[in-house]
């Protein structure tokens, strides 16, 4: 049994059916996932965006360590990839960083030189279908730079 009642607004009589009881509801629920879905996209690109930033700093600062103190360069980039690969696994992150380095030196290493390590990174961004890549960019790089100093008694070519 459906009732109807009649209330007046600014000399309007207006029918509240009692069938609409509850659309506010409704409209709240509608808006609140409208506008809750793409803050909680926002947040979560963001966290993973940040750890992509956490990731190649800390792949800077160690791949910086690791060329200042190896015996050798090419035990240096070993070790360096080995760094760049934990730290992106520590984070959840797939893929490959890039790394360079700039010596202030020639030969790289001399002592009192510095050693400066740039490392590049291009965060997915989750959830974004492959088909989009062609319109959109589905990732967002970041980069850190760090630069290391030499050891003034370092001994080329053999320990410190």
């Amino acid at each position: 049994m459906r009732r109807e009642r009649q209330h007046e607004h600014a000399g309007e009589a207006v029918a509240v059916n009692g069938a609409e009881s509850g659309g506010a509801l409704v409209e709240f629920l509608g808006a609140t996932v409208l506008l809750l879905v793409p803050v909680v996209y926002l947040v979560v690109a963001l966290a993973r965006v940040q750890a992509g930033a956490f990731a190649v700093e800390a792949v800077a600062r160690e791949t910086a360590r690791v060329v200042v103190s190896a015996d050798t360069l090419d035990e240096a980039r070993r070790q360096s990839e080995v760094v760049a690969d934990l730290a992106l696994a520590d984070q959840g992150l797939p893929g490959e960083a890039t790394i360079t380095l700039q010596c202030s030196s020639v030969p790289c290493r001399e002592p009192g030189s510095t050693v400066a390590v740039l490392v590049s990174y291009d965060v997915p961004l989750p959830l974004v279908p492959q088909g989009l890549g062609d319109r959109l960019p589905l990732q967002v790089p970041v980069e850190a730079v760090h630069v290391a100093a030499v050891d003034d008694h370092r001994v080329l070519g053999g320990g410190p």
